[in-house]
């Protein structure tokens, strides 16, 4: 039998080659489309398409590990789904049924700062239709969408104390790492060492200064995800003083 072209190696993925551009531009303009038209949308309606999101991405890992088990390539120093974006798909349904705010203020910066990193700088070998290339674009573009999903059509906004709120979570998430890394010999988090296709944290120097520039510039670049939040609070306050 025929080795399937979604389990076959093609080794065929180039970072900002034209799979990294098609990618980027089909989720760009699929998420732009859904937000859109969701507006329009009754709020029962729009809370089961929020649910049903959560669900195809959590599923989308569960789908992606049992692939691994099955094909005996799941290795529990790589696939537990313990990297950041795994973790954060694991939580989607939980926050989709609550909409707990305090849940909100953690994933916006989690997901607008680490998953958008991914998104540029993919961890990735095998390009299109190889199941891992498919699970990466679904779950790491699909939490962008998600998180802006609910900043839109729910009109959920974070604060300035939002930022201070992500950080210590980040860094409860981090230790937590640190402990298993140290236990199983492990990579999650990358803390132990760099991605191995390029990332970022090339250009902040060797292990272990990259983890420490990292956390110096965390905290400025929360600052600036919230900076649009934080003017568009304005401009909306000027114009009530105008009215």
């Amino acid at each position: 039998m025929p080795e399937s072209i979604f389990f076959r190696d093609n080794n065929a993925f180039t970072m900002f080659g034209w799979q990294h551009w098609a990618a980027l531009i089909f989720f760009g303009l699929f998420g732009f489309g859904l937000i859109k038209i969701s507006k329009k949308f009754p709020e029962k309606l729009q809370i089961k398409i929020g649910i049903l999101m959560a669900f195809l991405l959590c599923g989308t890992l569960i789908i992606w590990t049992s692939i691994k088990i099955y094909l005996k390539g799941f290795h529990i120093k790589e696939d537990l789904p313990l990297h950041l974006c795994n973790f954060i798909s694991i939580l989607l349904p939980v926050f989709a049924y609550t909409r707990k705010m305090w849940m909100y203020e953690v994933l916006l910066f989690w997901i607008l700062a680490g998953t958008t990193q991914a998104m540029i700088t993919p961890d990735l070998v095998h390009g299109f239709p190889h199941y891992n290339y498919l699970k990466y674009w679904i779950l790491h573009a699909g939490l962008v969408i998600f998180i802006l999903y609910f900043t839109v059509v729910f009109q959920m906004r974070p604060t300035v104390r939002s930022i201070f709120k992500s950080f210590l979570a980040l860094q409860v998430y981090f230790v937590g790492m640190l402990l298993v890394n140290s236990l199983l010999g492990s990579n999650y988090f990358f803390i132990s060492e760099k991605p191995p296709h390029g990332s970022l944290l090339d250009y902040f120097g060797d292990w272990p200064y990259y983890i420490f520039v990292a956390e110096l510039i965390l905290f400025p670049y929360f600052f600036l995800i919230y900076l649009p939040f934080h003017l568009s609070a304005k401009r909306k306050l000027r114009r009530k003083k105008l009215i």
